[in-house]
């Protein structure tokens, strides 16, 4: 039985964890489901978003299946690791946005899961962070690389060294997540509309975007700025961005087609 869900929403797609009964917990069937989805999705040129999410209101993802992994052998569990690494790498680095809505906590490996994503929006109610040292492990799903990116060495090593544990306005104001969803509306539909801007913009702006704010992370600035100059080549020679000259003349919206 299928631990996903799949529902097309226009141009995004709305995947979620469906193991509520087990905090939305990864184990090994779900990570390689994940990796089998996202491979799909990322070779459909339609899509200009996606929405990931966990079943119930609980939890997003409580890290990885702690009943699984008591019974794994030391083999079982450093092939697990490169699952990660294999299986949810598309997360990152998709032609398209990817957004984590947390409808609940997002502990250990459930939070590296987010942090995965380029983007990440919190219902109200929802629990940060990475407890993996207090069962005498660190993050292995990419938490130690990813956390310090984001909020910055110093601030990475507490959350981690103490297992501290936020809520989302505390999340919001270390820039762990993008937004916190409004009391009362439901964390995906809150992500689903704050996406507007992407799901009705040129999806050919949008890789190029992606693609070079991605290298900012990883090359030098000079190399960056090659890296923006190339990405900015795509956009000058399509159609879209002469939609939008022509829009702008006569008093209009644009209509993108992603050519």
């Amino acid at each position: 039985m299928s631990s996903l869900g799949v529902v097309r929403r226009g141009h995004a797609a709305l995947v979620t964890i469906e193991r509520p009964d087990r905090r939305n917990a990864l184990d090994s069937a779900t990570v390689g489901e994940l990796g089998r989805v996202g491979r799909e999705l990322v070779a459909d040129p339609e899509l200009r978003a996606v929405v990931l999410t966990g079943a119930g209101e609980r939890a997003f993802c409580a890290g990885a299946d702690l009943k699984e992994r008591e019974g794994m052998t030391d083999e079982a569990v450093r092939a697990m690791l490169d699952a990660y690494r294999s299986e949810l790498a598309w997360l990152g680095n998709a032609p398209f946005p990817v957004v984590a809505a947390l409808n609940g906590a997002a502990l250990g490996g459930g939070l590296e899961l987010a942090l995965t994503c380029d983007l990440r929006v919190a219902a109200p109610h929802a629990v940060l962070g990475l407890p993996e040292t207090s069962l005498g492990v660190i993050p292995g799903a990419g938490g130690t690389q990813r956390l310090p990116r984001l909020v910055g060495y110093a601030r990475a090593l507490e959350l981690i060294l103490l297992g501290t544990r936020l809520d989302a306005d505390r999340a919001l104001s270390l820039g762990l997540v993008n937004r916190v969803s409004p009391a009362g509306t439901h964390v995906v539909e809150d992500a689903l509309a704050w996406l507007a801007p992407v799901l009705d913009g040129s999806p050919i702006a949008m890789r190029a975007a992606l693609t070079a704010v991605r290298a900012a992370t990883r090359l030098s600035l000079d190399a960056g700025l090659d890296a923006e100059r190339q990405a900015y080549e795509a956009c000058l020679a399509s159609e879209d961005r002469r939609e939008a000259l022509r829009a702008f003349a006569e008093k209009r919206k644009p209509a993108f087609r992603g050519r």
